[in-house]
């Protein structure tokens, strides 16, 4: 596969920055929109936090939005600012009358870490988010940290009928907010476009890029995730230079949404932890299932990165707030009281009255608004939780 673009991003880089200023509450909520341009195009980046100097970067797969990492983003933002990205021709962001391939998608994505200046960025891909990911990160050994969840496509199933087969078997086990995401962020990218990049995709050989990468790089699957299966994880992980692999039990292809305190936790942990003369030697291809056990054996493994001397009482692999081993959700907001019901509705409808009418201004005061109230449900159901255990 020719590894040229044809789209031409060489010039009119710039970031035009609509930062939310009114009703602000916390860093874990307020949102801020920004464009940064390439050429006749943009992507859009909505970002959580301000303080702290390294960021995450979290890329989404096709034909989905940035709106899939609104429970992980905030639980993100340790070290730096965490930046959700919403791509050309995806989460309403125009796009270009050619197909964009994952090549120039990933030139796109390097443009926006070089405009907004972001240093050793943390970069975490989801799907075909994981390809994008992986060109840039083959292209740049300056990067130094990735996160690959649910990385596409097995190289053993590039084809279609079988990819959807594959995700239909996923799809049975999503929670039904992540189904309701996924219906609304397909109508807003729109058949046509989706069936433009779906090829796309499917050709991309990620198992020809991922001997490349430098980085040091954390795989996370879910354990119903057929899309991504565990031998083809595992085999991910051999291609790899340095790579961890981890499941989520109970977690399906949107582990980070459906999961999101226990992809926070790992994610975290990887970006925490300088590389080893062990880690630099040998890939780490073992998959570990997620559990207070396996957690435990990483800090106590002289092996690992993330052992008893860099895991303090602050370390994310001992959080007293992390999920309990039975991966129990918090409470959707549908289940929270009326008002912050109400509200979450509110918020996602402005953010959406803002993409139809070009308002970067309304899609932040909505993305604000329906983050506030999802941190308002959960902060209500961990106080019942807290109130149970006593």
């Amino acid at each position: 596969m020719a590894h040229g673009t044809r789209q031409d991003f060489s010039t009119n880089h710039r970031v035009s920055r609509l930062v939310r200023n009114t009703r602000r509450n916390t860093s874990d909520t307020d949102v801020s929109v920004a464009r940064v341009y390439a050429g006749d195009v943009y992507v859009r980046v909505n970002t959580v936090g301000t303080v702290g100097s390294r960021p995450f970067v979290l890329v989404p797969g096709i034909g989905v939005a940035s709106t899939y990492f609104e429970r992980l983003a905030p639980n993100l933002n340790q070290f730096g600012p965490v930046h959700a990205l919403d791509f050309p021709g995806f989460g309403g962001v125009p796009h270009p009358d050619g197909a964009l391939s994952i090549e120039e998608y990933a030139t796109l994505l390097g443009i926006v870490i070089d405009e907004l200046k972001l240093v050793d960025p943390v970069l975490v891909g989801h799907s075909m988010g994981t390809q994008i990911v992986t060109e840039l990160a083959s292209r740049r050994p300056e990067i130094s940290t990735v996160v690959l969840i649910g990385p596409v496509i097995n190289s053993l199933e590039r084809k279609i009928p079988t990819q959807a087969r594959r995700f239909a078997q996923a799809s049975w086990h999503e929670p039904n907010k992540v189904k309701v995401l996924a219906v609304g962020s397909y109508l807003l990218c729109g058949f046509k476009w989706f069936s433009r990049i779906l090829p796309k995709m499917m050709q991309y050989p990620i198992e020809e890029r991922l001997p490349l990468v430098q980085a040091r790089t954390l795989v996370i699957r879910g354990q119903y995730d057929a899309v991504c299966p565990p031998e083809w994880v595992e085999e991910v992980g051999r291609l790899l230079p340095r790579s961890r692999l981890w499941e989520i039990p109970d977690a399906a292809h949107s582990v980070m949404h459906a999961h999101a305190a226990e992809v926070a936790r790992l994610c975290v942990a990887h970006a925490d932890n300088p590389v080893t003369a062990e880690e630099a030697a040998a890939a780490e291809t073992e998959l570990k299932t997620f559990n207070d056990e396996t957690i435990a054996a990483n800090l106590d493994d002289a092996d690992e990165t993330i052992n008893s001397d860099t895991a303090g009482d602050d370390s994310p692999w001992s959080r007293d707030d992390s999920p309990s081993s039975d991966n129990t959700e918090p409470e959707e907001v549908g289940g929270a009281d009326l008002g912050v019901a109400l509200k979450a509705v509110k918020g996602r409808l402005t953010e959406t009255v803002g993409i139809f009418t070009d308002n970067d201004v309304a899609i932040a005061e909505g993305k604000t608004m329906h983050a506030e109230a999802m941190h308002e449900a959960d902060s209500k159901e961990a106080d019942v939780r807290r109130a149970d255990d006593h």
